[in-house]
């Protein structure tokens, strides 16, 4: 019978290999608009499984990423399977200076090193532990490398969901909290394109009827601001407005991009019902707006499911000798999305990093291999609880 200590041994004698693997997906520029990145880290991917008895899927994309799939032996035909999922695209531009990756003793630096690749780099190394142990092909499991999650998982949002049915929990891959933490709750988000035209003229003659654009605009910021509700955990933030073309003339457009966040499921649908009203309503004379939802992801609530879960993965840690804690995080990922099929998720199971989405990010080198043996010995002890 395999232990957490076996399975910890055997990944501490690969961690220089998971780290050269790190290293060389950090290397490689993955913007969700850079599909040639992309689909270069899935091949890094696919080359780093090595011999390993598994099969591998692309979804191909006109003009994203590829999407990658990794199956073992047995989710080839269970009825109920593993599933984990972490994203290989990062969010800085193709022509971003952010282009390096170092090391001191203690931290790992670069660009996707926290969200995600490191967490990546755990979930292979634990699949190849799991099966240099000769587990792998018992445990029906699917991984899932999807292509545009920091794009809002548009073309990979239905695969998500669709293997989220087949699971009987999920793990997903971003980087743990500073305190060793596991993400059991997340938020949802609404991210809104606003657009307002209004009637060019002279500032010199401009009368009562001014159709001013980045005037409407203006009341537009305030009255969504106004949404803001932090006893009820929504936030809402206008964090980009431009318009017009100078002082001397009267805008005649304006437009503007607005994030809305959410704790509770029920708050999803108010938010777009109000959004609707405030965004096509015009008080200014000669203006008029339209809107674009460009992305949502569903809340991802506190429940029993997701504690249990994260109990038992708990439970694996505290046998492995370290103690790990439940984080609500803020940000959405693609766990938002399995926890709307009402199936046991947690997230935040890779390295312990921070400073993501900044030419600061950073992992903590020690959290690497031992996320990646947490990951392994949960599977191994969650699969026992909901799946066997």
């Amino acid at each position: 019978m395999q232990t957490p200590d076996t399975i910890q041994t055997a990944v501490k004698d690969t961690s220089p290999a998971m780290f050269a693997l790190l290293e060389e997906l950090v290397r490689v520029q993955s913007s969700s608009y850079n599909k040639a990145g992309v689909d270069q880290v899935a091949r890094l991917i696919t080359a780093a499984f090595g011999p390993e008895n598994i099969t591998f899927e692309t979804v191909q994309q006109a003009s994203a990423g590829n999407h990658l799939i990794v199956r073992t032996p047995a989710a080839r035909t269970a009825k109920r399977q593993v599933l984990l999922v972490g994203h290989m695209d990062t969010v800085f531009p193709i022509d971003t200076d952010f282009n390096w990756y170092k090391e001191d003793a203690a931290h790992c630096y670069g660009p996707g090193v926290a969200d995600m690749k490191g967490g990546l780099v755990a979930g292979i190394f634990a699949l190849k532990t799991l099966a240099a142990m000769g587990l792998l092909e018992s445990i029906p499991l699917t991984f899932i490398f999807n292509s545009d999650e920091e794009v809002g998982s548009g073309t990979s949002r239905g695969l998500i969901r669709t293997e989220a049915l087949k699971s009987a929990f999920a793990f997903v891959l971003e980087c743990g909290g500073p305190d060793e933490e596991i993400v059991t709750a997340r938020k949802g988000n609404i991210a809104v394109s606003l657009e307002v035209k209004g009637q060019a003229g002279h500032a010199a003659f401009a009368g009562p009827d001014k159709g001013s654009a980045i005037l409407e605009m203006a009341l537009k910021t305030i009255a969504f601001e106004a949404l803001n509700d932090h006893a009820r955990d929504i936030t809402v933030n206008v964090g980009l407005v431009n318009g017009g073309i100078g002082s001397n003339t009267v805008a005649e457009n304006a437009a503007a991009k607005i994030d809305f966040r959410f704790a509770a499921c029920d708050d999803h649908k108010t938010l777009e019902e109000r959004i609707g009203v405030l965004a096509t309503r015009c008080t200014v004379p000669n203006t008029s707006a339209v809107y674009k939802i460009t992305s949502t992801r569903p809340p991802m609530p506190a429940c029993t499911a997701n504690t249990e879960l994260y109990e038992e993965i708990a439970a694996t840690a505290a046998r492995m000798g370290f103690a790990v804690a439940s984080e609500h995080r803020q940000g959405v990922s693609d766990a938002n999305l399995i926890a709307a099929e009402n199936v046991p998720v947690v997230d935040g199971l890779g390295p312990v990093g921070a400073q993501d989405h900044s030419t600061d990010e950073y992992i903590v080198k020690e959290t690497l291999p031992r996320r990646a043996a947490l990951i392994a010995a949960s599977i191994l002890s969650c699969w026992k609880k909901y799946g066997e």
